[in-house]
């Protein structure tokens, strides 16, 4: 059939969705003719969920080829007068659509369904679509609705209402709040004027920018997340309908000068999406990674590391060398996180990680830095979570020349280390040894190590953490609000469990020098922390920051505290100084989506 004759006949695509994806309404009703903004209603859900619906009429304004959702977006270029009401609606084929190309004049018939990315459970926002759809190019050629900008004016400052519940039936006010502008403009077509990047492009090929360049920003042009009453509205996702290749590897502080532009989406990786079929072009800033000054003679340096899942295939030991060596200073001690097993993800019960360490310690001397010694506690075989099969822990290098360990042996995956007094100063009955490691607090999680080390004659005792994940909460855009944090429960049981040791560290020795330290994958202000730092047993030393530099990872454009560096009284008192050290998180070639942190005191 000739090109034309196939693009003016009616093309009908059937899907079959996941239940677990998406909510279809049932209901025997039909709606004949309607319009694109009485689809979408002045709230988050269709009023027509569920419905038949028949020449929906609208201009293609993007088509996706790729992944799961394949189909294309269609806004009426003659809107109604209600802001609330969107103008664009999502067209799902669930295959590549052929016989239709933007600028197409079409109708579509189909049913009004509400679909949720990444299932129901997730807590997340509905998309509005039409699926099984029929659809008829009128006419091809067209100019497409002039796209609405998203800018530091059009977007407002409040996030949404907080009515402890779901926001799906309330009326969407998007001069008020900028979670209702965004979803009454789902599925339109949007543009981005002159935008600074505070998220760096991933694997995905996305990247996040923010459309009000002073809303909490930073020295090296991030976005700094500091409550959770400050949800950074101008944030944005960027993604792309073009070539993988043709998306820009940009930085935190890049700016995408121009136009980008294209319809609104709502994904379950960051939820409003910009799709764009224009894309701005990059500017660099030029952003270095930092270096941290080196410690003083008399100064103790202890750095917290988290390495992403180390083991021996990997290429990127002599990158984290150079990161320890040139950009750390070669810190007294290191606490690693998420060091893997000798054959990382093989699944065949090997818990041993010798080999892991040795190729890392290795790298680093190859690097000029000192020849580091190690200790740890193999883990039991798939107990303390992370990637199957590759058995992460903490681990400590020390550098023998400027520090001793304190060996004291016994230590193995279940059983306890404890306090007791060694000629009236308090010491570990296991050296290294795991803090509490059999208590549900730790179940499929990572254990505590703590070893005790002595520094030109004083001890000082370090505890090495990786607390469990946020995996399972809902997103900032979720239809919750405020979202569930449900992956904080077994968070605060590891911070109460950390706390009560080193309490009772300071209850034997009150000038006990003790740094609890390593991803606590929570935030300073957290509820997490408050409980770790307790009445005075520990304090956040990342506090001691300005409150735009509290910053060790990056997730959907907000830059944010994850991995902490908490001290006892007495070094508190004392001479410390602390650097979170940004060599990672704000690049697209990073080596580690974590940021190392230094502190330096002199016990």
């Amino acid at each position: 059939m000739p090109r034309k004759s196939a693009r003016l006949a009616a093309l009908t695509v059937a899907a079959a969705c996941s239940a677990a994806s998406t909510v279809v309404l049932t209901s025997p009703a039909h709606a004949d003719t309607v319009r694109v903004h009485d689809i979408q209603g002045d709230t988050r859900t269709s009023p027509l969920a569920g419905q038949q619906v028949t020449d929906v009429t609208g201009i293609v304004t993007g088509i996706r080829t790729y992944g799961s959702s394949r189909g294309f977006w269609i806004q009426d270029p003659a809107p109604d007068a209600d802001p609330a009401t969107s103008e664009g609606v999502f067209v799902f084929t669930g295959s590549t659509p052929r016989g239709v190309a933007v600028g197409d004049a079409v109708t579509v018939s189909g049913t009004v369904s509400e679909y949720v990315p990444g299932g129901t459970s997730s807590g997340n926002q509905s998309l509005t679509e039409i699926t099984r759809p029929a659809f008829t190019v009128v006419s091809s050629g067209n100019p497409l609705p002039a796209a609405t900008p998203l800018d530091a004016r059009s977007v407002p400052a409040a996030y949404t209402p907080e009515p402890n519940g779901s926001v799906n039936a309330l009326p969407l006010r998007p001069a008020e709040y900028a979670l209702d502008l965004y979803e009454s403009l789902e599925g339109m077509n949007v543009q981005v004027s002159d935008t600074r990047v505070v998220g760096a492009t991933d694997p995905y090929t996305e990247l996040w920018v923010t459309v009000k360049p002073y809303e909490h920003r930073n020295r090296r042009g991030g976005t700094v997340y500091g409550s959770y009453d400050a949800q950074n509205t101008g944030r944005l996702q960027i993604q792309s309908l073009g070539k993988a290749s043709d998306f820009p590897d940009a930085n935190v502080g890049d700016t995408l000068t121009g136009t980008t532009a294209g319809p609104l989406d709502y994904n379950q990786y960051g939820g409003y999406t910009l799709v764009a079929s224009e894309l701005g072009t990059l500017e660099s800033a030029e952003l270095s990674r930092e270096t941290t000054r080196g410690q003083r003679t008399t100064e103790l340096a202890v750095a917290t590391y988290n390495v992403e899942n180390l083991d021996p295939s990997d290429d990127t030991f002599a990158a984290h060398a150079a990161a320890i060596v040139n950009n750390l200073k070669s810190p007294d001690i290191v606490s690693l996180e998420e060091i893997q097993d000798n054959n990382g993800a093989t699944d065949d019960g090997t818990v041993a990680a010798d080999l892991t360490m040795a190729r890392l310690i290795d790298a680093i001397e190859a690097a000029g830095g000192p020849r580091y010694d190690w200790r740890s506690v193999d883990p039991a075989d798939k107990q303390d979570g992370g990637e199957p099969g590759g058995n992460i822990r903490q681990a400590f290098l020390f550098n023998p020349a400027r520090v001793s360990f304190t060996d004291r042996a016994g230590g193995d995956a279940t059983t306890a280390t404890d306090v007791t007094k060694v000629r009236g100063k308090a010491a570990l009955t296991l050296s290294p040894g795991r803090v509490d490691p059999t208590s549900e607090a730790f179940d499929n999680s990572r254990k505590p190590l703590a070893g005790e080390f002595t520094f030109r004659g004083r001890t000082v005792i370090v505890i090495a953490n990786h607390f469990a994940s946020k995996g399972g909460d809902q997103g900032l855009t979720s239809q919750y609000q405020p979202p569930a944090r449900s992956s904080e429960t077994q968070r605060h049981l590891q911070a109460e469990a950390v706390h009560d040791f080193t309490a009772k560290i300071l209850k034997t020795q009150k000038n006990a020098d003790v740094v609890a330290l390593g991803d606590i994958n929570d935030f300073e202000f957290s509820e997490t922390t408050e409980i770790l730092e307790g009445r005075g047993t520990l304090w956040s030393a990342i506090k001691s920051l300005p409150r735009s530099e509290r910053y060790s990872y990056v997730y959907q454009g907000n830059s944010q505290a994850l991995d902490q560096i908490l001290i006892s009284p007495s070094i508190r008192r004392g001479t410390f100084t602390y650097d979170s050290v940004h060599v990672n998180a704000e690049f697209h070639d990073q080596i580690s989506d974590h940021d190392p942190q230094v502190l330096r005191f002199r016990p």
